[in-house]
């Protein structure tokens, strides 16, 4: 889930906003991603609160990626650790949507944070990307990834749909992979519910996915289930497998 914090995609900058959310559908989320400069720009206390609330529901809060890319422009990598320890934030994305990182650099960066205690999540590919990736380049970054402890690799939506459009057999290739079960696949809120939908139906109702956010965890579950008009409620219809019975 990516917290945008107070959005029209749901309330979620501050406390009382995330305890109900959480109340709700924490069983449904295992990431939050503190959206873009928000561990800035949202009050230090709230931001240390909210992040307590997280973790107190087993939900794992990480500041995004954007924050670590204006701090390694800035040369601030060492003040972006120290906020993120103030702040109790346990992780971080190192994302490379508009810095490029050598192989070197990269694993440098990665122990640089992991050595000061943050788990990392790695975002792959760039937001305006302008040739298709190869899966055996995305293989190459998973395994890499693997090598650092980190089994969390993110796909750009841009990369995803560059991907598909260079080849209609590329969703199938990608799923078909022994590693795709480290790969989260970013969504986009605004082709909500269409994109989602068609993502379950091409990787399957166990897909993981990322920057949901906090008004589209429920009705994603929903969607992962065959609950609702664009998955056709095949929960009933008949048309996809379904949970067993219902459970109390």
């Amino acid at each position: 889930m990516v917290d945008f914090g107070p959005d029209t995609f749901g309330w979620t900058g501050g406390e009382r906003g995330i305890r109900d959310l959480l109340d709700v559908a924490s069983e449904h989320i295992d990431y939050a991603k503190i959206y873009a400069l928000n561990a800035l720009l949202i009050p230090a206390d709230v931001v240390t609160r909210t992040t307590q609330l997280y973790r107190d529901a087993g939900v794992a809060p990480f500041a995004g990626g954007i924050l670590f890319e204006y701090a390694y422009l800035k040369n601030e990598i060492d003040a972006l650790i120290a906020l993120v320890q103030r702040l109790g934030i346990p992780g971080l994305e190192i994302s490379e949507n508009y810095v490029s990182l050598t192989q070197e650099e990269r694993r440098r960066t990665v122990d640089r944070f992991q050595n000061a205690g943050l788990r990392v999540v790695y975002e792959f590919g760039r937001k305006n990307p302008e040739e298709p990736v190869s899966i055996d380049y995305l293989q190459e970054v998973v395994t890499e990834m693997a090598t650092r402890g980190i089994n969390h690799v993110t796909i750009e939506q841009c990369e995803i749909d560059l991907l598909v459009e260079s080849s209609p057999d590329a969703l199938r290739l990608l799923a078909s992979q022994p590693w795709f079960e480290h790969i989260v696949i970013e969504v986009d809120p605004y082709r909500f519910p269409e994109q989602h939908a068609k993502i379950i139906r091409d990787f399957g109702p166990e897909v993981n996915l990322a920057n949901v956010t906090a008004g589209q965890v429920l009705r994603l579950e929903g969607f992962r289930r065959g609950i609702g008009r664009p998955v056709n409620y095949s929960l009933v219809s008949g048309d996809g497998s379904h949970p067993a019975g219902i459970r109390q």
